[in-house]
């Protein structure tokens, strides 16, 4: 038996208490209302750095569906289709094959800047992706963080070449998926004051302080710009607005730019830590929030038998839809995002329905029948 005395050489980082409050638990098996996860990456651009080698990552499209829809989930928005002959791709696979279940989006070729007409590149690229039928446009965080210029210059997002780029998304009816930033504490440095320091010692890489990178109140100053000078292009700051730490800085956006939209993807951890304040910001801006994960898919066709996606999005649902208290955000011991406990918050009905979809199909068009899908009888093979 170990003894106060003996513990009392414990390392902290082998320290790992268990919470002995006992309070009532809830475990939704499906979302109360038909789901579409706004955030997901299902193609094979994230493959190589999962150490999937250039595979898809849902590799059975209709066992994917049919394992989703035992938990009521039944549309998508895939975020890989890049461009050209991979966007084609991806819409072959899932928007053309299934209808009504998947949106697919584009990305932009940054390394067109090198060229003499860099922006003109950059629209008509936008353009051809549009007529080949991307649903949206997604940007990822290497603009602003690695993309530079032929001079070597950082290309920041409110980079005036690119305001060109920003209004044709617009005019092309292209919502822009946008991930700005990482949490602010990975740009401070990694030191006993960082609340994610243990999650920055698993990934250096995830680290952004130092000169080589703008600070992250550049990066939402550059965000908030571009959001506020384009308002005839919808965009969608996911991660919570990528500031899921600050909810009166994102009511405050989406107070004063109706073009602007989040997703909760990958922030449980930072919403569920201030339940008060992140039900107050939903309930203020029901149609401006949408339900998303960021999960990505685990090796293998037989997702039916996988607990993975169930553990991940019945955490969500209970988030969502209960009012349980003080229970964990992430299955890792100790879990990566922050060493403490979540509580859920219970929102009324019709605030879950437009997370849950409602605000996808408003979006995204081609969604507007997911929820109006029926099940396995409606897929079929690619």
């Amino acid at each position: 038996m170990t003894s106060a005395n003996s513990a009392a050489g414990l390392r902290l980082s082998d320290y790992r208490p268990r919470q002995q409050v006992v309070l009532p638990q809830h475990a939704p098996c499906q979302a109360r209302f038909p789901a579409i996860d706004a955030h997901t990456h299902l193609g094979r651009w994230l493959s190589d750095w999962v150490g999937r080698d250039g595979q898809w990552l849902v590799e059975d499209v209709p066992a994917w569906l049919s394992a989703m829809e035992e938990y009521n989930v039944l549309g998508f928005v895939n975020l890989d289709g890049r461009w050209g002959d991979e966007l084609s791709a991806n819409l072959d696979r899932f928007d053309h094959a299934f209808p009504g279940r998947f949106a697919t989006f584009c990305h932009l070729d940054w390394s067109l800047l090198s060229q003499s007409h860099g922006t003109d590149a950059l629209v008509e690229s936008l353009r051809r992706s549009a007529r080949a039928g991307a649903a949206g446009v997604k940007v990822w965080k290497d603009l602003g963080l690695h993309v530079r210029d032929t001079t070597g210059a950082l290309v920041l997002p409110d980079d005036v070449r690119l305001d060109a780029v920003w209004e044709a998304a617009g005019e092309l009816n292209l919502p822009i998926w946008w991930h700005t930033a990482d949490p602010p504490a990975f740009f401070d440095p990694a030191d006993e004051k960082n609340e994610s320091y243990e999650l920055l010692l698993e990934r250096p890489d995830w680290s952004f302080h130092g000169k080589d990178f703008p600070s992250f109140h550049r990066l939402m100053e550059a965000l908030e710009s571009v959001v506020s000078s384009h308002p005839r292009t919808t965009f969608v700051a996911v991660h919570v607005g990528c500031y899921a730490e600050n909810l009166g800085w994102v009511g405050r956006m989406l107070d004063e730019n109706p073009n602007l939209h989040i997703d909760i993807a990958a922030r449980l951890a930072q919403l569920g830590r201030q339940p008060r304040a992140a039900k107050d910001l939903i309930e203020r801006h029901p149609d401006r929030v949408l339900f998303g994960t960021d999960q990505i898919p685990s090796t293998g066709g037989d997702y039916a038998t996988q607990d993975e996606y169930g553990t991940h999005y019945r955490r969500h649902f209970r988030f969502l839809e209960t009012a349980d208290e003080c229970f964990p955000h992430s299955d890792e011991d100790p879990p990566l995002m922050g060493r403490w406990a979540i509580s859920g918050l219970d929102l009324p009905d019709d605030t879950l329905r437009a997370v849950y979809s409602g605000n996808a199909e408003r979006l995204l068009p081609r969604l507007s029948r997911t929820t109006q899908a029926t099940t396995r009888s409606q897929t079929r093979e690619p």
